[in-house]
């Protein structure tokens, strides 16, 4: 249930059962040759309706605007800065303890949101605030490790889109049918959460926006079992999130 197209008559009604909402966060930002610049939205924003039907709990707008200063370099990319994107998310948690809801679900598709989204956590001892990315399951990234292997990546990763092309479109893979290099595990545990350098270094070092991820491997069938993994998953987090809480 989609809380933008809730009546506030509905949401009054809904708050004498559950004090719950899932809030999904993604990026405006480049994902390669074959990849959408919503892509981090899209997927948290698939997942977090589908995981929400099943636990009949509502879903915010999706945050799309957030930090991703490392893809500026790139066309299309918009991003805010991490004190501009916590003062939001404050305000947002702010306006819904405001009417009760005081367990936030934040539903992450986005690296860089992480460390921001837990340092506003932190701010906020009146609310139970639990962050999770769609990728962060033992089901889901079973099938990632068995579709992609290393091949997975860092960005503009088959798993993410493979499921764009489920719930959108299809871009002919192009400049990305040759793999990029692969990256080192040392690599990707330094640049973890997003950690990446400056955007004209960034572009210079990925030329087609790609880090690691062989992206020519996604295809829909590979995103509609991704989403069902995840959707699952994620209804039963946010059904023990309510319980512990």
């Amino acid at each position: 249930m989609r809380l933008d197209q809730a009546t506030w008559q509905e949401v009054e009604t809904y708050l004498e059962r559950s004090r719950g909402i899932i809030i999904p966060t993604g990026s405006t930002e480049q994902h390669g040759p074959m990849g959408l610049i919503g892509t981090d939205a899209l997927c948290a924003e698939k997942i977090a309706e589908g995981a929400a039907a099943r636990a009949e709990a509502y879903v915010a707008p999706t945050l799309a605007y957030t930090p991703a200063a490392f893809n500026m370099a790139f066309p299309g990319t918009i991003s805010v800065s991490e004190p501009v994107f916590e003062t939001l998310v404050s305000e947002i948690l702010a306006a819904l303890l405001s009417h009760g809801l005081d367990h936030i679900y934040f539903l992450n598709g986005h690296g860089a949101n992480l460390a921001p989204l837990q340092r506003v956590a932190e701010n906020f001892a009146r609310a139970n605030v639990r962050i999770r990315s769609w990728w962060d399951f033992q089901t889901v990234n079973a099938l990632r490790q068995a579709y992609y292997g290393d091949w997975e990546g860092m960005h503009g990763t088959p798993s993410e889109v493979s499921i764009t092309q489920a719930i959108t479109r299809v871009i002919a893979p192009g400049p990305a049918t040759a793999p990029p290099e692969k990256l080192s595990p040392a690599f990707i545990k330094e640049h973890a959460g997003d950690r990446h350098g400056p955007p004209d270094q960034h572009r210079r070092q990925f030329p087609d926006g790609r880090v690691g991820s062989h992206s020519a491997l996604a295809t829909p069938e590979h995103g509609r079992a991704l989403v069902a993994a995840a959707e699952q998953a994620v209804a039963g987090d946010y059904a023990d999130f309510l319980d512990m809480s």
